[in-house]
């Protein structure tokens, strides 16, 4: 059962910047809960009055007044609808935004156990089961409970024995509602976190698309996506039993207020003790209070649904990470040196074992320096680049940057001073100016269209037809690969970084290309220190330095010029027996 207090906080936090759009909606929703106490009092009077022989006039005036009310009374329901829709968009999406955000900030071991179809599923999906929640509960909630006292309180002045009966009746209804929406929360939270992790699958496997039927993975992903339904389908027929109680009870209900109504009023009409308008009274306001009943019960599941949507939102949001930004220091201007001291590193998370990448790596790198890093795979090259830019701290041992460490520094002036290119470059369907500048509108246009013709990219970009804001697609965006590594490195050049990490920046391309991104990389590591992480002998050409790396322990290191000149290195028997594969 979720606490009071946890429904509370989410109202109080995300629905007081919308109070007054709350109270418009409270005010429209009471009015009309007041127009539908009133309007079976004048059907009421009516039918009296018409068997005690009334002026037809004084019917007709009856008669008005009620289309006024039932008119008026739809149209505050359509207006207190619009506001409701309103007010619960808004306030999800303001969670949605807090919630991505506070996403965005932790670490990659969170992110590694999580799939994007499942943070997808969980930022929107669990989101929107507390739009209604966020937009009417409480005053629904409160009205309908206001309009069932009214209208108990209404039989009351009927007679005394109807009063009483009603009151029974309604209060062991809301008892039995109360008592059946706790059932069913757990089951919604299995179904949610099934729909997640089904979500999770599937994105992958529209990403992969193009390796899975290439390889014949077809049959097989099609039964884990079978499997993965016929574990959710039981799941959700237990969640949506939670409803059949809710709406089964509601219905007896129904019935049984019905019976109640016809028996106490045929025995009370016998005796004189009622009259005819006042037994269709009677008549109305029960079959009215199915309504609010009902009503209250589509608030209970939807309630369900909340309460399992608050526990999933709440335990991301209970997520920390493991790299807090606390840091307020700036690091200098011009390029950076690089000083690994006694660094030992290994992943822990859900799909590693702890096995150590680096062990004991001590490393200086000397400002305005290019170091090359060679390795085979595994042998903690991408690791390196991955602390360098504080996806990841180490397990033991300091980093410093600029003399400065790296866990000290602030986290905008690190990541605007301190520039990664992968063979992997992510782009964005937007524009190719939100693409270059990573949506920062305050970088000038001259700036822009500068770098992009230092790189060679100035004419391509100039014969689109919209220019920057021409769109692209996201994933590559419908470019080349050497196109879309050169917006990366223009993404560089716009950040004038201290220190420049090419983690295999032009491992996918063609020879011609290679040539300009060469081009490219030349300009790049001008007066900034740079790392160079390399698969391929040619890669390191430029490197003033070069490390060796082997099962996360440094076996060579030094100047480049000097090791391959030495004939007992290791570089040097690279270059001489062309053997790029023992790097693979």
């Amino acid at each position: 059962m979720i606490p009071v207090r946890a429904y509370w906080r989410l109202l109080n936090r995300y629905l007081r910047p919308l109070r007054a759009r709350v109270i418009v909606l409270a005010v429209l929703l009471f009015t009309g809960i007041a127009f539908q106490v009133l309007n079976p009092q004048l059907i009421r009077r009516f039918i009296d009055r018409a068997q005690q022989g009334a002026e037809l006039g004084e019917l007709l005036t009856l008669a008005v007044w009620f289309m006024v009310l039932a008119v008026g009374y739809q149209l505050l329901n359509v207006t207190a609808t619009y506001f409701a829709e309103q007010v619960g968009w808004t306030a999800t999406n303001e969670m949605r935004a807090r919630l991505a955000e506070h996403l965005l900030d932790l670490d990659m071991s969170f992110h590694k156990t999580k799939t994007p179809g499942e943070l997808i599923e969980r930022i929107d999906g669990d989101v929107t089961t507390l739009s209604n929640f966020f937009s009417a509960f409480v005053i629904h909630i409160i009205g309908n409970g206001l309009l069932v006292l009214s209208i108990v309180a209404l039989m009351w002045r009927e007679h005394w024995i109807i009063g009483l009966a009603m009151t029974g009746f309604a209060s062991l209804a809301m008892y039995g509602m109360i008592r059946l929406q706790a059932i069913a929360i757990p089951w919604w939270r299995e179904v949610r976190a099934k729909r997640a992790s089904f979500f999770g699958f599937l994105g992958e496997q529209l990403g992969g698309t193009e390796d899975i039927k290439a390889n014949g993975a077809v049959p097989y992903m099609m039964h884990r996506f079978t499997l993965l339904h016929r574990e959710w389908l039981p799941l959700e027929v237990r969640g949506r039993f939670g409803f059949s109680l809710l709406w089964a009870t509601s219905i007896a209900v129904y019935v049984f207020g019905l019976g109640l109504v016809f028996g106490l009023g045929s025995v009370l009409l016998h005796d004189g003790a009622v009259t005819i308008g006042s037994v269709y009274l009677v008549f109305y306001y029960t079959d009215m209070i199915r309504h609010p009943i009902d009503q209250i019960r589509t608030q209970m599941e939807d309630l369900q649904k909340a309460g399992a949507g608050i526990a999933r939102v709440q335990e991301l949001f209970n997520a920390t990470t493991q790299l807090p930004e606390t840091g307020e220091a700036f690091l200098p201007s011009g390029p950076l040196a690089v000083d690994f001291d006694r660094v030992d590193f290994s992943y822990r998370d859900e799909q590693s074992d702890g096995e150590i990448v680096l062990e004991n790596l001590t490393l200086h790198i000397t400002e305005g320096r290019v170091l090359g890093v060679l390795g085979r795979t595994g042998s903690g090259k991408s690791t390196m680049a991955r602390l360098l830019t504080r996806l990841y701290d180490p397990v033991d041992g300091t980093l410093h940057i600029g003399g400065i460490d790296l866990r000290d520094v602030d986290r905008a002036d690190r990541r605007a001073r301190i520039g990664m290119v992968t063979q992997e470059v992510q782009l964005f369907r937007a524009t190719v100016r939100e693409n270059v500048t990573f949506f920062d509108d305050t970088v000038p246009e001259d700036r822009i269209w500068s770098v992009l013709f230092e790189l060679g990219m100035g004419d391509w970009v100039s014969s689109l037809p919209l220019g920057l804001d021409a769109m692209l697609e996201s994933g590559s965006g419908g470019l080349s690969a050497g196109q879309a590594q050169l917006l990366a490195f223009a993404r560089i050049f716009l950040k004038d970084p201290g220190l420049v990490i090419l983690d295999e920046a032009s491992s996918r391309l063609d020879p011609a290309t290679e040539m300009l991104i060469e081009r490219a990389v030349s300009r790049l590591l001008a007066d900034r220190t740079g790392v160079i992480i390399a698969h391929r002998l040619a890669t390191v050409e430029r490197a003033d330095d070069v490390l060796i790396l082997e099962r996360g322990r440094i076996v060579e290191f030094g100047p480049r010029e000097l090791l391959a000149a030495d004939p007992a290195s290791r570089f040097s028997a690279l270059l001489r027996t062309g053997m790029e594969e023992l790097l693979a």
